[in-house]
């Protein structure tokens, strides 16, 4: 009988649902898109009932697509978007509002008003994050204090609130009917509410926000047996035993598990992670201290991060908004037929710009056009944005950590992009390496789940499971790389201070 685990993959514009077998090879797998939701400049929403819907039936997909049943899952894994905020009633199951997504920027004036006193890095020290509107804390605070009944109905202790890992949990082990209301060390992390040493909320901090503690869920480690599956026929009795934030899930597929190991995801956002093993490193250069993950009773892994809110999304701009390409995957046959950018240079700052600079006043440009530019310059233009974008954390990375970074191994949809990498390898210096199994986040998320139940018996299993698929090394010389560095900075210092009180 075949054996496999389930990973959930709750992204920022899909759901899937991955089986793994013990190889970490893919059996099959089900993905559906969701809805994004744009009530105003700013927002970005999602809807919760969509999201458990759609994880329903991705679930389905990817079990019919390989004659499985609940037989043959020995384990199921969650990994997700991370901020994005939701909060329900626990007696309805029903959404006070939509989810508030990681993008969404509508929360600056609770990151000013909390400023105020000690500055937007009045928590860092405790909680490894500087105040913005990317994370979960903000969010909840706006649901409260914008939502008919909401902070009355959190004060009687009647509201839920969790990222969309939570959000599946509870709905998987029961919902309204016992649904276990949990989430892991590395989503915990990313709520403002974490404190980084203990692993436990922080009830001063909560205090400021005036957020009810008993709206969180139980802090628990990326790899135990939460509770199992009831609300899905397929799947009941089956333990949920794994959860991870993405980008943390995506490390833990890429078997960068010992201090001094990283990987670059390449999604809706860039998001670079490096692991400082059981030490908390506490980033001077616009860098995240974040948890990596934590195995069972094991101690916790901590990690740097430098977050990029808009890369592969640019892409899907440049399709949606302006209509530039068909296809996402038409970016590379544009971008390839001319030779350089013709002198464009695009920064995506749609909601501000994350690391390393945490400006929200920021917001996007394309610069350097002339009539000599066509949509081949400006395609080209926004694949490189993110290579530029990804090497500005790079040289954070290094500052913090000390030591350079010898290579980066990539994942993520954009990866298959070779035009990409190879100006990766050539803007950074250092060769890009790209796994045999690129779907590093629902796989990390299965490995999870799979070594809680003895699935996998220990992380170095899971590192022979890793290969190669390929390899760019760069080709231009240190003199060129500077001069295209320079060029881009300039760019980026084009978005500062464009928001003010009159523009949004």
């Amino acid at each position: 009988m075949a054996e496999y685990v389930l990973a959930i993959d709750q992204g920022t514009t899909s759901s899937r649902a991955v089986l793994f077998d013990h190889s970490g090879t893919i059996a099959a797998s089900g993905q559906l898109e969701h809805e994004q939701i744009f009530p105003q400049a700013g927002w970005v929403e999602h809807d919760p009932a969509e999201i458990w819907s759609n994880v329903r039936e991705v679930i389905a997909q990817a079990l019919s697509a390989a004659h499985a049943t609940a037989a043959d899952v020995v384990a199921v894994g969650i990994t997700n978007q991370r901020e994005t905020t939701v909060v329900w009633n626990k007696t309805t199951g029903e959404p006070v509002y939509n989810a508030i997504v990681w993008q969404d920027t509508r929360t600056q004036p609770i990151v000013d008003r909390l400023a105020t006193q000690g500055g937007t890095e009045r928590f860092k020290d405790r909680v490894g994050l500087p105040l913005a509107t990317y994370f979960a804390g903000t969010k909840i605070v706006w649901i409260l204090e914008n939502v008919d009944g909401a902070r009355a109905a959190a004060e009687a202790g009647e509201l839920l609130f969790g990222t969309t890992d939570t959000w599946l949990l509870w709905n998987l082990t029961g919902g309204t009917n016992g649904g276990v209301h949990a989430t892991d060390v590395t989503n915990a992390s990313r709520t403002l509410f974490m404190d980084l040493e203990t692993c436990q909320w922080d009830d001063q901090i909560l205090e400021a926000f005036d957020v009810p503690r008993a709206m969180l869920p139980q802090i628990r480690s990326s790899s135990e047996v939460f509770g199992t599956v009831e609300s899905i026929e397929a799947l009941r009795g089956v333990p949920v035993s794994g959860i991870l934030g993405d980008q943390q899930a995506a490390t833990f597929g890429q078997a960068a598990f010992e201090a001094g190991e990283s990987k670059n995801t390449y999604g809706t956002g860039n998001f670079l992670i490096f692991n400082t093993g059981e030490k908390i490193v506490r980033s001077h250069n616009g860098l995240l201290t974040t948890l990596g993950y934590r195995l069972g009773d094991g101690p916790p892994h901590y990690a740097l991060e430098g977050s990029i809110a808009v890369t592969g999304s640019l892409v899907q701009w440049l399709r949606d908004n302006l209509g530039l390409i068909s296809h996402s995957s038409d970016i590379e046959t544009l971008a390839e037929s001319v030779p350089d950018n013709g002198g464009v240079y695009i920064v995506p700052a749609f909601s501000g710009l994350f690391a390393p600079y945490w400006r929200p006043d920021a917001r996007g440009v394309i610069v350097g056009l002339t009539r000599f530019v066509t949509k081949a310059h400006i395609a080209r233009a926004a694949l490189e944005s993110t290579a530029f974008q990804t090497a500005e954390v790079i040289d954070a990375v290094n500052a913090d950590a000390g030591v350079p970074l010898a290579e980066l191994k990539v994942d993520g949809g954009m990866v298959v992009d070779d035009t990409l990498m190879q100006f990766q390898a050539d803007i950074l210096g250092v060769p890009v390496v790209r796994p045999v199994v690129a779907e590093t986040t629902a796989l990390g998320a299965a490995y999870a789940a799979g070594l809680a139940v003895g699935f996998w018996k220990n992380l170095g299993e899971l590192s022979a499971n890793w290969h190669e698929d390929k390899r760019w090394l760069p080709q231009i010389d240190d003199a060129e790389r500077a001069r295209r560095m320079r060029l881009w900075k300039k760019a980026v210092t084009r978005t500062f201070d464009w928001v003010d009180d009159d523009v949004s």
